[in-house]
């Protein structure tokens, strides 16, 4: 997340009953262009991009940054877990001075279904709530995305808000309980 703050960064992984959510390593590359030239995965997203570009501009290694966890099963990517500052100039805010954290996750198409998000979202939102204690956390979908809402709503989100942004009609929600179950620190 931007402006960390004393928290460091990457925490330890967070391991969960099948996953563990680390910081991103050279070999996860492919699994990277993958999610963003799939037009599965970004139907709600922008649509994919084009994999020439991909390959040019993605890093050696990608996706090392506060706030981006790689979600791995079984020793490979299958997708990612991301907490942001929400832009102030974006709609959808909870706190009079915004700037909330923002949750947002893609898995690459073979790993839906199975549950794979709600688990590694719940593990974010525990390191959430030990890192930054009563920290707000919110998540933005378009309302057409039913798998995306049906997941914000069994991690707890309530929805704010829709609005309109992007050309599609966008649900707002908001989770400010505590950590979730079935996640551990690994040291």
């Amino acid at each position: 997340m931007a402006e960390l703050g004393p928290v460091v960064w990457p925490p330890a992984p967070l391991r969960t009953g099948r996953l563990v959510l680390r910081e991103s390593v050279a070999r996860d590359r492919a699994a990277f262009i993958e999610l963003f030239a799939s037009s599965e995965v970004r139907t709600y997203l922008g649509g994919p991009r084009p994999r020439a570009e991909l390959e040019s501009s993605v890093p050696e290694v990608p996706g090392r940054r506060p706030g981006v966890f790689v979600v791995d099963h079984d020793g490979a990517m299958i997708g990612v877990v991301t907490l942001d500052r929400r832009d102030v100039e974006r709609p959808g805010h909870v706190r009079p001075d915004a700037g909330e954290a923002e949750l947002s996750y893609m898995f690459l198409p073979k790993a839906w279904g199975r549950g794979y998000a709600f688990e590694a979202c719940s593990a974010a939102l525990g390191w959430v709530a030990d890192a930054f204690p009563g920290e707000p956390v919110v998540l933005c979908t378009q309302v057409a995305n039913d798998r995306s809402v049906r997941v914000a709503v069994k991690l707890g989100f309530t929805e704010v808000e829709r609005f309109e942004e992007f050309g599609a009609e966008q649900w707002f929600g908001v989770c400010s309980s505590g950590p979730r179950s079935g996640w551990a620190r690994t040291r």
